[in-house]
């Protein structure tokens, strides 16, 4: 067996994988900006870094190969990608010598028109399928990235090269990819990260479907929506992001004045403290996105990249995480933070607005807003409420802020951020520390389904 060692982003429900290549060399595959995982992982292993392995051009991170290649590993992307910094790239079914081992390109264009998968062979025997985002744990990756007139296209292509290229392979074939739950790229899937041919034959809804048009009906069926940085990052990995070197930033901190200074000059001001922190106290008009797994995701879907950020902690919070997840979906203008967080504002003699938390169930009264995802709500609400998804809650801020609002999600986080968002249109709102299966448990009623 090839030694082959997992690295689960759980935040955007990634996976990269790091490849013993069994002399002494490794190879890591769709790396994240932050390498550190994958030089630890390396010296312990005895390993020297010498392949960044592309399987497409990523839309919901940063791409790492930029970084690998400072310490001396080659990057290996598809040629179709056309990326603009030194790289191998590799036409589809082109072999490399890893030395050893092989490396076999499979074209599988779909989730993006240059996609490839990678498949490893040991003489003439397959060991692994770097899929990417063609076959999934139970499902696919979705086609509607590139645009409104290329997803069905991208998706019959998708559909031909999973017939005919992937599922051509043995049965017992472990698979690998890159997207998995809890990643906006996936189309709805299972909790696993990794599966076999043989697995996905027999048990994955779509490689069931008995013919193309049915493939395509039941993929776009399962395509929800996804955060707006999507849309730029295929381009920032194409161009090549800036190479920190194992050195990123480090907030700096700001006095109350220079803090201020900096929003009244159009900075984002954004409070990344725990949602019964934000509720107790927060700097009026402060975003609300709990520093957390996800962070970088809602960051990304509601605040513009090329604004300067300055942020609110508390002195418990990991700064270099916050970092870590700014920049892993390329945001780069970090201003810096609050220097002694609220307690200096407060003692500043600044301004301060507070959000009412609701954690009785059953005192959850109408107008109730739920900004989960559709599938979420559909899967089970609490009957009345209405659907704004968060992504889609600075549209609608203006007319939701006209009358006092509960708002409600899964636990609360996403909840105390569209709470925000409303405060900032001159709306009050409530958050609600739960979620509908609270509710439902707590009165004693069943939830209604459906969207």
């Amino acid at each position: 067996m090839v030694p082959i060692t997992p690295f689960v982003d759980e935040g955007l429900g990634n996976s990269s994988y790091l490849v013993d290549l069994g002399d002494g060399r490794g190879l890591v595959v769709d790396p994240t900006r932050d390498i550190t995982e994958y030089v630890r992982a390396a010296e312990t292993q005895g390993l020297r870094l010498v392949y960044s392995l592309e399987t497409h051009l990523h839309a919901d991170f940063v791409s790492g190969s930029r970084e690998l290649a400072r310490l001396g590993a080659t990057v290996l992307v598809p040629r179709a990608g056309r990326h603009a910094f030194p790289h191998r790239g590799l036409l589809d079914s082109e072999e490399l010598d890893l030395g050893g081992l092989t490396l076999r390109t499979i074209g599988t264009p779909g989730h993006t028109p240059e996609h490839v998968g990678y498949l490893l062979l040991d003489g003439s025997r397959a060991v692994a399928l770097f899929s990417g985002g063609a076959l999934l744990v139970g499902s696919v990756a979705r086609t509607d990235l590139i645009s409104p007139d290329q997803t069905v296209p991208l998706a019959r292509r998708l559909y031909r090269a999973l017939r005919y290229r992937i599922l051509a392979l043995p049965d017992e074939l472990p698979v690998y990819p890159t997207h998995g739950a809890g990643s906006f790229c996936s189309a709805p899937g299972g909790g696993e990260r990794t599966t076999t041919i043989g697995r996905e034959r027999t048990t994955n809804p779509l490689l069931a479907a008995p013919d193309e048009e049915t493939f395509v009906r039941r993929l776009m069926a399962g395509l929800g929506t996804y955060p707006d940085y999507f849309l730029r990052l295929r381009d920032v990995n194409r161009v090549g992001p800036a190479v920190y070197g194992g050195e990123p930033p480090v907030l700096r901190g700001l006095a109350p004045d220079e803090f201020e200074t900096a929003v009244r000059d159009g900075a984002e001001l954004i409070d990344v403290r725990p949602i019964q922190a934000f509720a107790a106290g927060h700097i009026p008009g402060a975003l609300s996105i709990a520093l957390r797994g996800s962070f970088a995701s809602w960051l990304g879907w509601l605040v513009d990249a090329d604004r300067e950020l300055v942020f609110v902690l508390d002195e418990r919070q990991d700064r270099a995480e916050l970092v870590r997840q700014a920049l892993k979906v390329g945001y780069e203008n970090l201003a810096g933070e609050l220097s002694g967080g609220m307690s200096a504002w407060r003692s500043a003699g600044r301004p301060e607005a507070s959000t009412a938390l609701v954690r009785d169930p059953t005192a959850l009264r109408g107008p109730i807003l739920d900004v989960r995802q559709t599938d979420e709500y559909a899967a089970g609400h609490v009957p009345g409420a209405a659907l704004v998804e968060l992504g889609s809650v600075p549209v609608h801020a203006g007319n939701l802020a006209t009358e006092p609002t509960t708002v409600m999600c899964g636990h609360g986080e996403r909840a105390a951020t569209a709470a925000s968002l409303l405060e900032r249109a001159g709306g009050s709102a409530g958050v609600f520390v739960g979620g509908a299966e609270d509710w439902s448990r707590a009165v004693g009623r069943p939830l209604a389904t459906g969207a």
